[in-house]
């Protein structure tokens, strides 16, 4: 039995998929360009910025461009995030229940911090959570296992005690690099051209009430 749970943010918790889509729209229209559908970006937007700029702009972190690319892309996320992120269903549900239990639960992220902790805020999680790491809080973000182990130290609970539900490969693969029990989070921002199958999680879901059997 664990003694706590640990989340990714997008495409786990809640669903940010309009938000980040509409930033990326914008940054389209800026250069001219026309926007895409909302069902051809969600399957990146656990992918954070350097997935988005692939599927809006064909750009890797190697193309010149790519860091004000970034930039740009962030400045204009920062002036729509939070106008309509909601929690994935069932996942009130699961928080309430492990609340219920007195296991601590927390989020570990690869979003950046200032990102991170307004939109916690905004859907009433932030003060809820146990801990809140951010992708630029340690020194490697996923898919290295620092920010999970510094997740661990703040809730003062050995990463083996810890279950760490996620929807990107990255994710089950800091969650076994720190020693702990992975639940692939089958309804989150997964391409069909995906297998998360083969990522070696210890469990999957198909929505979030199914973590009720596993707590």
């Amino acid at each position: 039995m664990s003694k706590a749970i640990l989340f990714d943010l997008d495409g786990t918790l809640i669903d940010t998929a309009t938000d980040l889509g509409l930033a990326l729209n914008l940054q389209r229209e800026r250069h001219g360009l026309p926007r895409l559908p909302d069902a051809q970006i969600r399957p990146f937007a656990s992918h954070g910025s350097k997935g988005l700029l692939s599927i809006g702009f064909g750009l890797t972190p190697e193309d010149p461009d790519f860091e004000s690319m970034r930039t740009e892309y962030l400045d204009l996320y920062d002036q729509v995030f939070t106008q309509s992120p909601i929690l994935f269903d069932g996942v009130q549900q699961v928080l309430d229940a492990i609340e219920a239990k007195g296991l601590p639960w927390g989020i570990v992220t690869n979003k950046p911090k200032r990102f991170t902790e307004p939109l916690l805020k905004s859907i009433a999680l932030y003060t809820r959570a146990a801990c809140v790491v951010s992708g630029d809080s340690a020194a490697r973000p996923k898919p290295y296992p620092d920010s999970l182990l510094m997740a661990c130290e703040q809730m003062g609970i050995s990463a083996t005690d810890c279950l760490y539900v996620g929807d990107a490969e990255r994710d089950i693969q800091a969650g076994r690099a720190a020693g702990m029990k992975t639940v692939v989070a089958l309804y989150g921002y997964i391409d069909a051209s995906e297998t998360p199958q083969s990522w070696g999680a210890d469990m999957q879901i198909a929505n979030a009430q199914a973590l009720l059997d596993l707590i």
